[in-house]
């Protein structure tokens, strides 16, 4: 009986270790400057070719358009905030899209970190994220890496 267990188990061992596991592809890594540059040119292509956004440049390189400021303060990143959103990739491409999610500021993206707090309870801000402030050189789900993400983000609530 033990003989005949052994060779079971081993059998599972032997099959086993042929089954095909996905691996995670490496990061895809670039030079921060060089990926900047190409992010910043590939934003300026994208609002050439939506001119119903008129985005301002912050200086972290984050392109945004308020478009409906809302009332009150402005959340901080300690803020826990509740947020209806959809994130689309520079093709138009959705990715991802939540008519109700509440998470704390500063858990989430760093893109999200800089931007969200532009805006007011009530308000509605159009974020162009570079990569480097997203998903950065890794994949993420549907997100290849290195993907400038753009948000638009209307901030229901924050504590």
């Amino acid at each position: 009986m033990k003989r005949y267990f052994l060779l079971l188990s081993l059998a599972i061992i032997t099959l086993s270790s042929c089954l095909k596991t996905e691996q995670q592809k490496p990061p895809v890594v670039v030079d921060p400057v060089v990926q900047a540059a190409t992010d910043d040119a590939a934003i300026k292509t994208y609002l050439a070719g939506h001119t119903d956004i008129v985005a301002t440049k912050d200086t972290s390189g984050i392109y945004y358009q308020i478009v409906t400021p809302g009332t009150g303060p402005n959340p901080t990143p300690a803020s826990t905030v509740t947020v209806a959103y959809t994130g689309k990739l520079l093709n138009d491409i959705p990715f991802d899209t939540s008519a109700g999610f509440t998470a704390q500021l500063s858990t989430l993206i760093p893109g999200w970190i800089i931007g969200v707090p532009w805006v007011k309870a009530g308000g509605r801000i159009i974020l162009l994220i570079p990569s480097r402030y997203g998903y950065g050189s890794q994949d993420y789900g549907q997100v290849p890496a290195n993907s400038v993400l753009v948000f638009t983000i209307d901030l229901k609530s924050f504590q």
